[in-house]
């Protein structure tokens, strides 16, 4: 929150403080008090004549870094003024947030904002990405509209506002050997990699933290300055940049280490992970002698992919003297690796508000969305970038479908695979991984929201009641596919827990007459067709009446059946609860 100081020049003026005193939280001071106390507040805002406001701030005025924001209102609250640190100090925006307190209007003279374009000396600070190089040369040559060069290496909040707002004199490059003096005067980079400086190029870089070190220590490892010295070399020796480090990560046995607790002690995030967890990743550089001492093959290198959400290693398993390192980043945030890569996505119910907001970044990044069309609609797909490839698979066999994605990723694109629901619930995607794991190809899965989890929030029920039904079985009748014996329905039944049965109303008969077998006839029941599309259909009744529903309603494979006593039970809580948690009302108001 910043500390905002108002000085009212004259009685009329007084009123206009009034209005934004207490929505900015600010604190009233004399003209006179400004010179003691300039260092004291993140802005200013002086309500009077403009003629004022600069003589009473031009013998403290030192570097746009460090001044203040100053904003200027007229006494009748009619034009609001950014004076002083519009980007830095955030003078223009707080300009923009005043004009609409009052009604009044802003005045802005930056030519960026004026333009739209990007503020390039804070941009840095809003998305958190260390800003490289001076920042004034590369300004003056990005407002006069010189031919820019944008190099994104990466995916994230920040490049995708940049790619959305992209001047038409940026051109984005694939590779920084398409940057030369003869095509453009300024660079802006968005990468964890170190960069070279072009000749008669202005060089502009933001450094994203995405990089996780995955450290193996030898017990009680030191010098620790030397050990973190070697390591930043390492970096250096790789044309990585150090300040795009994320976090470490390491075995939970190394938790008292010096250098972990050095690196803890300076604010910097380390995460650990059990010899288990560790094990079960796959890693290029095995160990039986690190098996052998903590129970894991490998430390480095899958903690630095387990750190990175299962990201891609980047730097291979690195040998100092006391300590061993490697490097991953998400693959979420790559940006279209040469070597392509596909992301398997949960397209969530079907509202395309209801896809995660991971999975709206990986379709707006793709050079390929292959959706499955009978089950996701169409409108999920509607926010691809210009240019992108958007095709259904309802009609191809699997072969073609991984055919295409190949195609696709031998020429370094991005795909998506866009799946129902949750891709690993009842999804077609083990098929697929297969293939890919046939011909080493990279692929992560973004999870998405279950239907089972729309009809709960459709139904407005909750599916599990404390001390009648605690459990949600996801499941399926059998139909062509086989069920496993001991997961036959009426098995399942035995239990009475709230059933969400995926893929059956075509054989309700054969569900409807197992359920019967444990379930009450009058236990209810809920069909419920298309969850959260916009032809979303939902009827409830009673499990002897379930196959009727269905038929009557002509309700086809897309259909949910949701079976058990949590359907729209609200009997007997408020007194359950009451009990329960009394501690929790006042006297008085139970």
């Amino acid at each position: 929150m910043k500390k905002i100081a108002i000085i009212s020049v004259n009685e009329t003026g007084s009123q206009v403080a009034s209005q934004i005193q207490s929505k900015l939280n600010a604190q009233l001071i004399s003209r006179a008090d400004l010179g003691s106390r300039w260092n004291d507040f993140d802005a200013f805002i002086f309500i009077g004549a403009m003629g004022i406001c600069v003589r009473t701030i031009a013998p403290y005025i030192n570097d746009k870094h460090t001044d203040p924001a100053v904003i200027c209102i007229d006494s009748l609250g009619k034009q609001v003024i950014s004076v002083l640190s519009g980007h830095v100090g955030g003078a223009n925006e707080l300009t923009n947030l005043i004009a609409n307190i009052l009604t009044a209007t802003p005045v802005i003279t930056t030519q960026s904002d004026l333009s739209g374009w990007w503020p390039l000396d804070t941009i840095g600070e809003r998305f958190n990405w260390q800003t490289l190089h001076a920042t004034n040369p590369a300004i003056f040559a990005f407002v006069n509209q010189k031919p820019t060069a944008l190099l994104l290496d990466i995916h994230d909040e920040g490049t995708n506002y940049l790619e959305r707002t992209l001047p038409p004199h940026v051109t984005i490059v694939n590779d920084i050997s398409d940057v030369s003096s003869d095509k453009f005067e300024l660079a802006i980079i968005v990468s964890y990699k170190h960069y070279k400086t072009i000749k008669g190029v202005i060089m502009l870089q933001y450094v994203p933290k995405v990089l996780t070190v995955g450290i193996g220590l030898a017990h009680h490892a030191q010098p620790v300055e030397d050990i973190l010295n070697d390591i930043n070399q390492l970096m250096v020796t790789s044309e990585l940049e150090s300040s795009a480090i994320e976090k470490y990560a390491t075995i939970d046995l190394k938790a008292d280490e010096p250098v972990v607790k050095y690196l803890q002690a300076k604010d910097t995030e380390v995460v650990f992970y059990t010899a288990d967890e560790l094990a079960k990743v796959d890693v290029p550089t095995p160990s039986e002698t690190v098996a052998a001492h903590v129970g894991t093959p490998s430390v480095c290198e899958a903690a630095a992919i387990l750190g990175s959400n299962n990201g891609k290693l980047i730097i291979q398993k690195v040998k100092g003297q006391n300590w061993t390192a490697a490097f991953a980043i998400d693959y979420a945030l790559l940006r279209a690796p040469k070597h392509g890569h596909i992301e398997i996505v949960g397209a969530g119910p079907g509202d395309p508000d209801l896809v995660s907001v991971r999975g709206r970044k990986m379709l707006e990044k793709a050079d390929l969305i292959l959706y499955a069309g009978s089950l996701v609609p169409k409108e999920l797909t509607e926010c691809h970038k210009p240019g992108a490839t958007v095709l259904s698979s309802a009609s191809m066999a699997l072969e073609e479908q991984v055919e295409l994605m190949k195609k696709f990723y031998d020429e370094g694109k991005f795909i998506v695979r866009l799946h129902t629901g949750d891709p690993c619930i009842f999804g077609a995607i083990q098929e697929q991984m297969n293939y890919f794991d046939h011909w080493g190809m990279s692929y992560h899965i973004t999870p998405g929201i279950s239907s089972f989890l729309a009809a709960a929030a459709e139904l407005r029920s909750q599916f599990t009641i404390p001390e009648r039904v605690q459990t949600i079985i996801l499941t399926r009748g059998e139909g062509r596919t086989p069920m496993p014996e001991k997961e036959k329905l009426h098995l399942l039944a035995k239990s009475q827990s709230t059933m969400c049965i995926f893929l059956s109303a075509a054989i309700v008969d054969e569900v409807q007459k197992e359920l019967l077998m444990e379930y009450p006839e009058d236990t209810p029941v809920a069909a419920c067709y298309h969850l959260t599309w916009k032809d979303q259909r939902i009827y409830r009744g009673v499990l002897k009446d379930l196959a009727k529903i269905v038929k009557d309603n002509n309700l086809t494979l897309t259909t949910m059946l949701v079976v058990g006593d949590a359907i729209d039970n609200r009997q007997g809580l408020s007194e359950l609860y009451n009990k329960q948690f009394t501690h929790l009302f006042r006297k008085g108001e139970e």
